[in-house]
């Protein structure tokens, strides 16, 4: 099975940096971690590499440090891994990001399924997978939490709320993965070593004969507006004692804020 898996390397902490005009991240000398469930993407694609053959191709678009979530990758047991780095990718929202992804995989050509995680910490839309198989018109199963391939088809369980579903669709397809599907696998030095000296594939969106009108902010309908932090909160009540003791203070304190508000 020939298999693309896109990731996303993202700001390790909450403490990020917005950028006045644009309101866009900053993620140029930003600490930066693969997105976290993303990991669990490669981990399906190694496993069923492993079963049946194929290799497995990670892409990611971003600035180069993004780099270093592909050698992450690498380190994983990924075959091969080509970054998207481009100044008019920039400010890209799901629409445009995935635009420029469909025109990855259209130019690595020949795939036979492609994994995202279901949904990356710092936008946390959930909307690139969908759309990236609505563009190169692909069958699409989110949060699959397990994966069997056989005879051209795929079988997946998805979770939802309150039940799990089982669907088989026709390959190639887009499947987003949920953290419970497996347990990345954690890289040995040999292979650490072995990704620090890979060669990693910088394509730019001319090389992807990509319309820049719809990549980065020309191609993002969705305008941020504001970004700030969460207010902080001071103050609060520590409540001490038996559970008795608790619940009743506790009953005592929301009756008198009920109380208080009229």
């Amino acid at each position: 099975m020939n298999i693309v898996v896109c990731i996303k390397q993202v700001p390790e902490t909450m403490e990020v940096q917005v950028d006045p005009q644009t309101n866009a991240l900053v993620r140029e000398g930003v600490k930066s971690i693969v997105n976290p469930v993303d990991e669990n993407a490669i981990e399906a694609a190694l496993q069923l590499r492993d079963a049946h053959g194929g290799k497995v191709t990670v892409i990611t678009m971003g600035p180069p440090q993004a780099e270093e979530a592909l050698r992450q990758a690498l380190a994983m047991g990924a075959d091969e891994a080509i970054l998207l780095s481009d100044p008019g990718s920039r400010g890209s929202d799901t629409l445009a990001t995935s635009y420029a992804l469909s025109q990855m995989v259209k130019k690595i050509g020949e795939v036979d399924l492609i994994l995202c995680g279901k949904q990356a910490i710092d936008g946390d839309t959930g909307q690139v997978g969908p759309e990236l198989a609505e563009r190169l018109g692909m069958p699409q199963v989110t949060f699959a939490i397990a994966l069997e391939a056989e005879g051209g088809k795929l079988k997946a369980r998805r979770v939802l709320d309150d039940f799990y579903e089982v669907l088989e669709v026709k390959l190639p397809a887009v499947v987003t993965v949920v953290k419970q599907v497996n347990d990345p696998r954690h890289p040995s030095m040999r292979n650490v070593l072995k990704a620090k000296r890979a060669e990693i594939a910088k394509w730019t969106l001319a090389d992807l004969e990509a319309d820049p009108k719809q990549a980065g902010f020309d191609g993002s309908p969705t305008q941020v507006v504001r970004v700030w932090p969460p207010e902080k909160r001071s103050g609060g009540r520590t409540l001490e004692g038996s559970a008795e003791e608790i619940a009743e203070e506790l009953a005592k304190a929301i009756k008198e804020m009920t109380l208080a508000a009229g």
